[in-house]
């Protein structure tokens, strides 16, 4: 497995790896969630893909997209204040230049069947260190999220607790919360898988 960043497609392949992406979010969101999203041609896009965001993609060693999230600068448009505000306790999000939101994160559970049962845990791991990463190289100091309390558990089990900015809701059966996560090398450090590999090549430099 491998983790990349694209922002701006700048070739073929890159279109390729969105085009997996918007897939396997449509598999996972609309079939398997079985969430109200939009979706055509097998594919789920919504407003906030309009934005040119950040997504960080996990590639499985043949080269396919097994998991993902988008990344959008708080400043702007985010999901948190336009879709859900009612997981915020003040009803908006206390932006600033150093937040960045994270949504559509998803990995592939037929991966699991594919590559064992460990495997999915190490991609949901390498895409958090990913996630820490590029956040990292950005300048980032937090993360704002969306998601339900059964993934905040994940993320407290990783070593990597969100402090939540709101009290759970239920939407559309799924008991949802929103949070804050920071973003310090030292919790790269700590979700990394020691199989982690990356375009950026902040584990190389921790390694120096």
């Amino acid at each position: 497995m491998k983790l990349i960043a694209i922002q701006t497609p700048k070739s073929s392949k890159d279109v390729t790896y969105l085009d997996q992406m918007y897939r396997l979010r449509s598999r996972v969101f609309a079939d398997r969630l079985a969430w109200n999203v939009a979706r055509s041609g097998g594919r789920e896009l919504d407003e906030f893909d309009g934005f040119e965001p950040a997504y960080i993609l996990a590639l499985s060693d043949a080269d396919e997209v097994i998991g993902c999230a988008r990344l959008l600068p708080t400043i702007g448009p985010t999901m948190l204040e336009r879709v859900f505000p009612q997981l915020l306790s003040e009803g908006r999000l206390d932006a600033h230049p150093a937040m960045i939101e994270s949504s559509r994160f998803c990995v592939d559970t037929a991966f699991r069947r594919e590559a064992g049962e460990g495997a999915l845990h190490e991609v949901t791991f390498g895409m958090f260190a990913g996630i820490l990463e590029w956040c990292i190289h950005q300048g980032c100091r937090q993360i704002a999220t969306a998601t339900d309390v059964r993934f905040e558990r994940i993320l407290r089990r990783a070593g990597w607790p969100m402090q939540r900015l709101g009290q759970p809701v239920m939407i559309n059966e799924t008991m949802s919360v929103a949070g804050i996560l920071p973003v310090t090398a030292d919790y790269f450090e700590r979700v990394r898988p020691q199989t982690y590999r990356s375009a950026l090549g902040l584990e190389r430099q921790h390694a120096a």
